[in-house]
């Protein structure tokens, strides 16, 4: 069995949540997956089987075990080990809406994995249990739907974002995480100094650390597509389309935020790759 169904959530949703991605595999060797940066925090909602954490992004955080798993922003990866099994449906969460969707910023859970009811409460765990019971995957992303439509509030959480951490946060993603930090403090009015400690407080990363975040995460997704595809990319081509300075800049930062260097990842996460025999540069 392998399962990856993917759903677009309802449309007063798409401000704050990206996506849904189901998976259910059995049947396949156990194994590990990385759980990389991103620029959305990750929420999991596991349904045959708690989710393993080996390695948390935190690595003073215990290893351990999660029937709904929420996320923040992160600049390590998370290793998570299956015995052969695995299901469960991910969601990717904007940092900018998690006081709507979850009454607190995003900056609270920098760095840690939580139990996804100790933020979500009794309504999380209920919806878990639904969501385990539905019969099919369109039922599923049905219930998520008007789970999170039900919890949405843009009150919630205080007054919101500060609409210049917002538009920083634009300009940054916009930029794809070229903008300096000089350049978005001047565009919004604020200091450096200022904007680096409101950006950090609301989503849990700095500017220049949620720069490095969405290249590497550009990055990878466009090396992962291409490989899906059979046809990855020279390094030397992406670290420049990307905005690294060169080939090395991006193995450096692979390596920094993946914990490997990115033919390691590729061949971890797309084994067809191997058996294709395919080559990948590094710097």
């Amino acid at each position: 069995m392998d399962e990856h169904p993917l759903a677009v959530p309802a449309p007063p949703l798409r401000p704050y949540v990206s996506g849904y991605a189901g998976y259910r595999q059995a049947g396949v060797p156990p194994g590990r997956h990385r759980g990389l940066p991103s620029p959305r925090l990750t929420l999991i909602f596991t349904l045959d089987e708690p989710l393993t954490l080996a390695g948390h992004p935190d690595p003073a955080q215990a290893p351990g075990t999660y029937g709904a798993l929420l996320g923040g922003l992160h600049t390590r990866p998370a290793l998570i080990t299956h015995e052969g099994r695995q299901s469960g449906i991910q969601l990717g969460l904007h940092p900018l809406g998690a006081r709507a969707l979850l009454g607190l910023p995003a900056g609270e859970l920098a760095d840690i994995d939580l139990p996804a009811e100790a933020v979500l409460g009794r309504q999380g765990v209920e919806v878990g249990e639904r969501l385990r019971a539905a019969r099919s995957w369109p039922e599923r992303f049905a219930l998520l739907d008007a789970y999170l439509l039900g919890r949405l509030s843009p009150e919630a959480g205080g007054s919101g974002p500060a609409p210049e951490v917002l538009r920083a946060w634009r300009l940054l993603a916009r930029s794809g995480g070229a903008a300096p930090v000089a350049t978005l403090a001047a565009e919004v009015g604020w200091s450096t100094r200022h904007l680096t400690a409101r950006f950090r407080q609301e989503t849990g990363l700095t500017p220049k650390a949620a720069a490095r975040v969405l290249r590497f995460d550009r990055a990878r997704r466009l090396l992962g597509a291409a490989a899906g595809r059979g046809t990855p990319p020279l390094l030397a081509d992406l670290a420049i389309r990307c905005g690294y300075f060169d080939q090395a800049h991006l193995a450096r930062e692979f390596r920094a935020l993946a914990g490997c260097p990115p033919s390691q990842w590729l061949a971890e996460e797309f084994r067809n790759v191997q058996a294709r025999g395919q080559a990948f540069e590094e710097g």
